[in-house]
């Protein structure tokens, strides 16, 4: 069962804040199972951020201005390992190109579209979104986006012979794991419409497929597939939020 120490091992890896620095990080793996806790964390953060800015602005700044309250908690964590992806996966043929150019601290041209785009479509759906709700779907979004990376890493391998990226990505999760997480990526959803709960579905469906992807590119996953499975479950949870939201 995940010790309440962990989540102080996620809170120093996957964000900015201040965690002790007395703590024994050979158990950092087994830490991935507080994401969705760590999510909470960065969604309300970024809430917060959109509260106080709407206040000020036009409600599509405000809705940037959680994005970047996002991201500097985070330190941009997960956008970068989508934008390694989106480098990796378009430009290289093979898994080991694949592989040398996710490895690369480089953005090419790939990435930079990728994150362009994807800050887009964020942007255009929780500005079209209520004010009201924009708040929770950001608390929600960021929770429950953390979960597919754990899905992924309970199903597949991690790809990188050398185990050169962050040992966090070296793990897999047991079945009372993902109950855990599960549950802690869920529990902000209660404070949305019961109807919201449809939103899952088509996240899960869509992390299955790019699980899938990466299964037969790379034969597995890498730390940046996991930031890119969580950027993707993300946006794709807004987008299927922006779509349910026209029944309430």
């Amino acid at each position: 069962m995940p010790h309440p120490r962990l989540f102080l091992l996620a809170l120093g890896f996957y964000t900015r804040l201040p965690a002790p620095q007395a703590l024994d990080y050979k158990r950092l793996p087994e830490a991935a199972v507080y994401l969705p806790l760590v999510g909470w964390l960065v969604g309300g953060l970024s809430a917060l951020g959109f509260y106080l800015a709407d206040w000020l602005w036009p409600q599509q700044a405000a809705v940037i201005m959680a994005l970047v309250a996002g991201i500097l908690v985070t330190g941009a964590f997960h956008e970068d390992g989508f934008a390694d992806v989106c480098d990796g996966f378009g430009a290289g043929f093979d898994k080991q190109r694949i592989l040398e150019i996710m490895k690369d601290s480089k953005t090419g041209t790939y990435g930079m579209l990728g994150l362009l785009l994807l800050l887009s479509l964020k942007i255009s759906v929780l500005s079209s979104l209520p004010a009201a709700v924009v708040p929770w779907l950001l608390l929600s979004g960021h929770s429950f986006s953390r979960l597919p990376p754990l899905l992924i890493m309970r199903r597949y391998d991690y790809a990188r012979i050398d185990n050169s990226k962050a040992g966090a990505a070296v793990f897999r999760p047991s079945g009372n794991n993902l109950l855990f997480a599960g549950s802690l990526a869920l529990l902000p959803l209660l404070l949305l419409p019961a109807i919201c709960w449809l939103a899952i579905l088509p996240v899960l469906a869509a992390n299955g497929l790019l699980g899938r992807y990466f299964y037969r590119r790379i034969g597995g996953y890498t730390g940046d597939c996991l930031g890119a499975s969580q950027q993707f479950a993300e946006t794709i949870f807004y987008l299927s939020m922006s779509t349910l939201w026209t029944f309430i």
